[in-house]
């Protein structure tokens, strides 16, 4: 049953017919009500805010009610008389103009309520992504027939996680759809239990950066990092042909002929995932499981920085992974480094107010302090998290946050400059440089000058007063 046939109305009843729907339309023009007559539609001529049209057809074999003038007061009538008639089987839908008028209907019973106005806009918006996506997709196909048959050197940022090796595996992917040769670079250690599980597991076949020479590539690709020499191997202001990345950028500057950077976005592997579908390029199983994990991993398995596109990417990569191989990946071993760090985190905590601070000392698997920094976070009374060591000549920071008024990201920044850190408002880190404190030879007191240092700097910059609990 339609109530109200105006153009929302009348489009509702053609889209219901096509569908060999069964129809009753009710509204109080009388020539608008002949029209549907002629047209073949069953109607009547009535006010839909009076009880008494309800006698015209048999409720018993009423599945759904539509009310769907433009008049806002008339819908709230019409759904006070529905709620009289007790047709608890019964979907009701109303139309509502303004934002107060739909929380107005949604209380008198209505199961659905839309605005035709955020309707069309969510559509438009739509219609624009996939606009936004076909050009940028166009755009990448365009620089990869460029370089047809060259090689191009494919760098992940430093100690690479699942997410950016996901990445790249997948950029190695388009790459050879257009015979560009590539090899994936990095620097640093793939030190977590679960990152060595991942790439042993899936048989990724990765390249260290100090072995290769940069200028034998014909161009460069940058993948879950933006900018060179910031957690990675590359020369200040080197030029590149790509980059695609989904942390923050800040206030640097990239010289690239194809830029792609989406905050938004929770994982670089969901930006990946939509450049496979929109060029139309076969994931195998491997890849998908690999994206998959990156994305879950990145995002916390959607509970961290999550975007509806994560959503679709995973859900479009979800019945091509491999499900045994995600099992055990989600259970590999802890090493015995990675439970000192936790204890030497735990004995060495400092607490103020809802902060926390720890330093672990001298550490060999940088990946521990991120493992570290989440499991700190679930103690009582701690909103933020914060571990650090000391690695070669850096101190390497990793944070966690779940205090909506902190941006973690941008306190880091603040804290050690924009070239040492950055991240997201609830996950961020930092690489330190010793500077002067890598000419004292006695270990102690270089822990206890940066433990001093790090502990102040990240005060000031979240302004907060020393005083330890």
């Amino acid at each position: 049953m339609i109530l109200g046939s105006g153009s929302i109305g009348f489009a509702v009843a053609k889209e219901l017919r096509e569908l060999d729907k069964d129809l009753i339309i009710v509204d109080r023009d009388k020539q608008k009500v002949e029209t549907l007559r002629e047209e073949a539609y069953e109607a009547f001529e009535g006010d839909i805010s009076d009880p008494e049209i309800f006698q015209h057809i048999n409720l018993k074999e009423l599945t759904g009610i539509l009310v769907l003038s433009s008049d806002n007061e008339a819908n709230k009538k019409a759904l006070e008389n529905i709620s009289q008639l007790e047709l608890d089987d019964v979907y009701c839908v109303a139309r509502a103009s303004d934002a107060i008028s739909l929380q107005e209907m949604d209380g008198l019973g209505a199961d659905l309520v839309v605005m035709p106005s955020r309707l069309v806009a969510r559509s438009v918006a739509r219609s624009l992504g996939r606009a936004e996506s076909l050009r940028r997709g166009n755009k990448l196909s365009q620089w990869f027939k460029g370089i047809s048959g060259k090689d191009l050197a494919i760098v992940v940022h430093d100690n690479p996680d699942p997410d950016a090796i996901a990445s790249a595996l997948a950029l190695q992917k388009i790459a050879d759809s257009f015979d560009v040769r590539s090899s994936i670079l990095y620097h640093g250690e793939i030190g977590h239990q679960e990152n060595k599980a991942f790439v042993n597991l899936l048989g990724i076949d990765l390249n260290r950066m100090e072995e290769h020479d940069i200028s034998e590539f014909d161009d460069i690709a940058m993948v879950d990092c933006a900018v060179p020499a910031a957690n990675n191997m590359l020369s200040p202001g080197t030029h590149l042909g790509i980059v695609l990345d989904h942390h923050p950028l800040g206030e640097a500057e990239i010289d690239a002929d194809f830029v792609d950077i989406r905050p938004n976005v929770g994982a670089s592997a969901t930006i990946l995932t939509k450049y496979l579908q929109e060029l139309n390029i076969e994931i195998e199983s491997e890849l998908a499981t690999a994206l998959l994990y990156g994305i879950r991993t990145d995002t916390l398995d959607f509970r961290r920085n999550t975007d509806s596109a994560d959503l679709s990417a995973a859900a479009f990569l979800y019945p091509l992974a491999d499900h045994e191989i995600l099992d055990q990946l989600e259970r590999p071993s802890m090493s015995i480094e990675t439970l000192d760090i936790l204890g030497e985190a735990i004995i060495n905590r400092q607490v103020i107010g809802s902060y926390l601070l720890t330093n672990v000392g001298v550490v060999r698997d940088r990946d521990t302090l991120p493992q570290a920094a989440d499991y700190l976070l679930n103690l009582e009374g701690v909103s933020t998290s914060i571990v650090f060591g000391v690695s070669e000549d850096r101190i390497f920071l990793s944070g966690r946050s779940n205090d909506i008024r902190v941006n973690l990201g941008e306190v880091l920044k603040r804290a050690f400059g924009d070239e040492a850190a950055g991240g997201h408002s609830n996950a961020a880190g930092a690489q330190i440089p010793l500077g002067v404190f890598s000419d004292i030879k006695d270990r102690q007191t270089l822990l206890r000058l940066v433990n001093e240092a790090v502990v102040k700097k990240f005060l000031n910059a979240i302004g907060v007063d020393e005083t330890v609990e």
